[in-house]
C-alpha cells in the first residue's frame, strides 16, 4: 500500500474513508506541510442527523486529529433549495422557522466528535444562509452562472437519473449545484478553506466548486469523497425498517442506537470498526477474524464503542448491560425503552396493536397487526395469538410493568402510572 507524506491521508486510506480525490499528490503535499482547512456541508432537513451522516462526521474528526482544521457548514440556505442528488422527487419546502429548529437540533451532535474554538486546528461552524440569503440574482448569474455549462450539468447523476426516471426536476433544484460550488468559493475566501469533502454521490458538485475557485480566483482547491456506504447485503446505512437511526438521543434512545450496531452483518464488522471506532487497526484485524459466538462479542464491542462516541461511555455501557440482561439472562431491565400508561386505561383495557404502536415497536396499528399475525409479537415473552387481544392490569407483573417484544431483538416496557 502507498505511504503518503500526510498523516491525514495515510489515516483515511488505512481506515477506508477514501473513494476519490481531485489531485491526491498535490493535496498530500499540502497537508504534509501546513494546516489545511476542509469542510463538509450538512443541510437542515430534519431535527437530527442520522447514522448515514456519521461517515462525514468521522472524516472531519480524523482531519482534526491529524492536525488540520474542520469547518462544519450548516446548509440553512441550500436547504431552501433542496439537493436533487439521489432523490426521485422534490424535497419538501420548509419554513425558515422549521429550518432554524432543525439547525438547532443538528448542531448539538458535532460537539461530541469535534473540538470547537479559536485555535488553529479548532473546528468552526458556519451557516451558508449568511451569504446566500443576500445574493442578488442578476449579479450572481453574471459573475458565477457564466462558469457553468448546461450541457455538462445535464450529465451529472443528480440531474441525469431524475430525468431518465421521468421524474420532474424543478429549476430551483437545478440551481443547487451552482450554490454548492459557490459555498466552496465563499469558504475559500472567508476561511482559507482548500478542501471540500463529502459522499461519493457529491463528486460532481464538489468538482464544480474546485473549478469555480480556479476560474474566479485562480485558487488551487481540492475535492475528496468517501465511498457509498451500504451493508454487505446492499441495504443503505443509517436506516432500518423502523426508520432512520438518529444521532440525537431524544429521537432515538442510546439503547436502540446500540442495538442497531450490535445487529451489524457479520461481513461488515471489521469495516464498521475501522470507520466508526478508534480501536487500533491490529485489534480490529483480530476481532474481524472471529467466528460464531466470538464474532457476536466483537459486535458488542463495535456497538459499545460507536455508542460511547455518540452518547457517552456511561450510556454505552448501560445499553450493553441492558442488552445482556434482556437477551442473555432473560430478565426485565429498567433501561429498556418504555412508555407510561395511566392505570385507568388498563382498567378499561387497550387493544394490543395500539399498545405496540404507542411503544414505538410499530409505526402504525396496521403494521403492528401484521407483526402479530406473522408471529413476531410477544407480551411478557409469550407469543401473542390474537392481534386484537385486550391488554388489562392482569397482564402487569408485581412492579406494574408489561414487556412487549417485536421479534427477538426489539423490546419495550409499559409502565403503569
Amino acid at each position: 500500500m502507498t505511504t503518503y507524506k500526510s498523516e491525514f491521508i495515510n489515516t483515511i486510506v488505512e481506515r477506508g474513508y477514501l473513494h476519490q480525490c481531485t489531485d491526491m499528490d498535490a493535496l498530500d503535499l499540502r497537508a504534509s506541510g501546513e494546516v489545511i482547512s476542509a469542510y463538509i456541508g450538512f443541510d437542515c432537513t430534519a431535527p437530527s442527523l442520522h447514522a448515514g451522516s456519521l461517515l462525514p462526521i468521522m472524516l472531519l474528526r480524523k482531519l482534526q486529529q491529524n492536525g488540520h482544521k474542520p469547518i462544519v457548514l450548516m446548509g440553512a440556505g441550500t436547504t431552501k433549495v433542496g439537493d436533487p442528488t439521489g432523490k426521485d422527487e422534490s424535497r419538501k419546502v420548509l419554513s425558515d422557522e422549521e429550518i432554524d429548529a432543525n439547525l438547532a437540533g443538528i448542531r448539538k451532535v458535532f460537539a461530541k466528535y469535534l473540538t470547537f474554538g479559536d485555535g488553529p486546528t479548532d473546528a468552526i461552524m458556519v451557516n451558508n444562509d449568511d451569504w446566500l440569503q443576500n445574493l442578488q440574482y442578476l449579479p450572481f448569474l453574471r459573475d458565477y452562472g457564466r462558469h457553468f455549462s448546461i450541457n455538462r450539468m445535464m450529465t451529472f447523476d443528480s440531474v441525469k437519473l431524475r430525468l431518465e426516471r421521468e421524474q420532474p426536476l424543478s429549476f430551483l433544484e437545478f440551481n443547487y449545484m451552482i450554490l454548492q460550488a459557490y459555498d466552496f468559493l465563499e469558504l475559500a475566501r472567508r476561511n482559507d478553506c482548500c478542501l471540500q469533502m463529502g459522499g461519493s454521490d457529491q463528486w460532481g458538485n464538489i468538482v464544480n466548486g474546485v473549478e469555480l475557485g480556479r476560474r474566479c480566483d485562480n485558487l488551487n482547491l481540492f475535492g475528496l469523497t468517501t465511498p457509498l456506504l451500504t451493508t454487505s447485503s446492499g441495504a443503505k446505512m443509517g436506516k432500518t425498517a423502523d426508520g432512520a437511526v438518529w444521532l440525537n438521543s431524544e429521537m432515538l434512545s442510546p439503547y436502540d442506537y446500540w442495538q442497531y450496531w450490535r445487529n451489524a452483518e457479520d461481513a461488515d464488522v471489521g469495516r464498521l470498526m475501522r470507520l466508526f471506532t478508534e480501536l487500533p487497526l491490529d485489534e480490529i484485524a483480530r476481532l474481524e477474524k472471529l467466528q460464531g459466538a466470538e464474532l457476536n462479542d466483537a459486535k458488542k464491542i463495535l456497538a459499545t464503542e460507536v455508542t460511547a462516541m455518540c452518547h457517552g461511555r456511561e450510556a454505552a455501557d448501560q445499553a450493553a448491560d441492558t442488552a445482556r440482561k434482556t437477551f442473555e439472562e432473560g430478565t426485565l431491565d429498567g433501561d429498556l425503552p418504555f412508555i407510561e400508561v395511566d392505570s385507568s386505561i388498563l382498567d378499561e383495557g387497550i387493544v394490543i396493536y395500539e399498545l405496540f404502536r404507542q411503544a414505538g415497536l410499530a409505526n402504525s396499528n396496521g403494521e403492528a397487526r401484521r407483526l402479530i399475525k406473522g408471529g413476531g409479537g410477544r407480551i411478557n415473552d409469550q407469543k401473542i395469538e390474537d392481534e386484537v387481544l385486550v391488554v388489562t392490569c392482569a397482564h402487569t407483573d408485581a412492579n406494574g410493568t408489561i414487556k412487549l417484544s417485536a421479534g427477538k431483538k426489539r423490546h419495550a416496557l409499559v409502565k403503569v402510572s
